[in-house]
Order: C-alpha cells, then structure tokens, then sequence
C-alpha cells in the first residue's frame, strides 16, 4: 500500500532527526550565511535525508529545503517545505533545543506536516484533522492548553514590522509580566509544543507564508484548534504578517491588546 502523505512527513522528519541526533557533540563543519547565522554540516546531512525519504516517494513533487533552495517544476501544486534543524544556533552550542520541520503545501493550503523533536524522540504531525505527537509507535492527540501561562517570544531577526512591533517590547509591558511567563526557546518547536499544551502562545514576527521554519508549526497548531493569525489579528499571509499562535481566544485576545499597545496606529 502506498505511504500517505502524514506517514511521509512523519518519517521524513524522523530521518532528519536521527542525523541530528547521531552527530549532536561532534566536530562540525559551519557554513557562514550572514555575519550571524550559519549551517553545520548536520544541517546538510540532515536535509539530504529528509529530501532522500520524500523523493524516493513522491519524485513528482516539488521541495524547498532551507539549506538547498527550491527544486522541482515552478508550477507544481505540491511543495514540501523543509527545516531540517531548526535551532542551529542552539544545537552549535551543545543544546538539544531544536526541532526537524517537515510540511506539505498542495495549492494555498498547508495539508500535512511533522516537527521532530531528535532528543525527546517525539515527533509532532498532523494530517490536516487532528494533530498529534507519536513517543514509542503510540500516537496521542494534541490539545492546547493557556495553563502554564508561558509564552515563547522569537527575539531573533529579521524584524520587518520595526519600528511599529518589536515582540521584546512585550516583556517591558506590564500587563504581560502580571499575566505570562516569557521563554525565548530559539526554535519554532515551541509552535509544537502549543498545539500540544506546553505553551499558551508563541509570538513571532516575521513572513511565514511558503516559511520553512514556520510552516510545520503552523500546520499542528491550526489542526489542533489553536488561535492563529499575524501580529494585527489579521487571517495569517494578511497584512503586516507575523505570527501570533495562542492556545485559545482569550490568550490570543490578551497578546494582541498589547501588540497594538507598542504601535495603535498598526491597527
């Protein structure tokens, strides 16, 4: 029987993980991009193995890996997007924050997609109904929860709604620090670990359509019924962009009253 696109997405990211997980500590080879961000050779290796898992099964199919570029027909209607180590910077230093992001665009729609956490062995997915999280060949099904009050801040460039929004402003705002707890996670496995309950809300700016990074993320939280629109409120793709994706309406409500506090005229 031929592999379903979640089953693909799913050991897409689990064989970009173990590449992860099999060359955490080791000696690796970096590839500067800008003056502050680079690849590793795991960041290579590791989309090579995700891109090897999906060509094998859907050769017809276009991708976009975040360290190869855009390959496959300009026209097709299926696109994979690829994150194959989100959290570079953090795996460099020896820290297991990060996540191998996989998802599949048919059209304008975001249909399947898995986030890989290497060292937890969990792996995020969604078929475009109901998200979940697999540990053991066991899948549960996710559900968001604002409990924790902690809220994942991407502090990271670029910041293209500055001066207007800058998201560390929010952690100089009052009615933030009475309310939430802020973590700066440094890798969109927080937008997973919303949808799964971990987190109230996730708050990026930034362009997230066609996103590597985000796309996944984006996929779990939608399918498991979390809040999700750019920084204004406004439908996701719209507007001034960014990415406001919180458990329920009330979190989401709460963040966006103090976004339009840093710029009213935004709204």
């Amino acid at each position: 029987m031929p592999i379903t696109d979640e089953e693909l997405a799913v050991a897409a990211a689990r064989s970009g993980a173990a590449v992860v997980r099999a060359m955490y500590g080791a000696s690796l080879e970096r590839f500067e991009k800008t003056a502050t961000d680079f690849a590793t050779s795991a960041d290579i290796d590791a989309e090579t193995a995700v891109l090897d898992v999906i060509r094998a099964a859907r050769p017809d199919d276009a991708v976009t890996g975040e360290e190869s570029g855009r390959a496959g027909s300009a026209g097709a209607e299926r696109m994979w997007l690829v994150d194959p180590l989100c959290g570079t910077l953090n795996y460099a230093a020896r820290t297991t924050l990060v996540a191998v992001n996989v998802a599949l665009r048919v059209g304008r729609d975001l249909t399947v997609a898995a986030s890989a956490d290497p060292f937890a062995d969990e792996v995020f997915w969604t078929d475009g109904d109901r998200a979940h999280v697999r540990r053991g060949g066991v899948d549960e099904e996710l559900v968001p929860s604002s409990e924790s009050r902690l809220v994942d801040l991407n502090l990271d460039p670029p910041f293209p709604n500055e001066p207007g929004f800058r998201a560390v402003r929010l952690l100089a705002d009052p009615g933030f620090a009475e309310r939430f707890h802020p973590r700066v996670l440094s890798t969109t496995l927080a937008l997973a670990w919303v949808a799964a309950g971990r987190r109230a809300a996730y708050v990026t700016d930034g362009h997230p359509r066609d996103n590597v990074h985000f796309a996944a993320g984006i996929a779990l939280c939608q399918a498991a019924g979390c809040v999700v629109t750019g920084i204004h409120g406004r439908p996701l793709y719209t507007g001034a962009g960014g990415l406001v994706a919180a458990a329920d309406h009330e979190t989401h409500a709460a963040l966006l009253e103090m976004i339009g506090d840093q710029s009213p005229a935004a709204l």
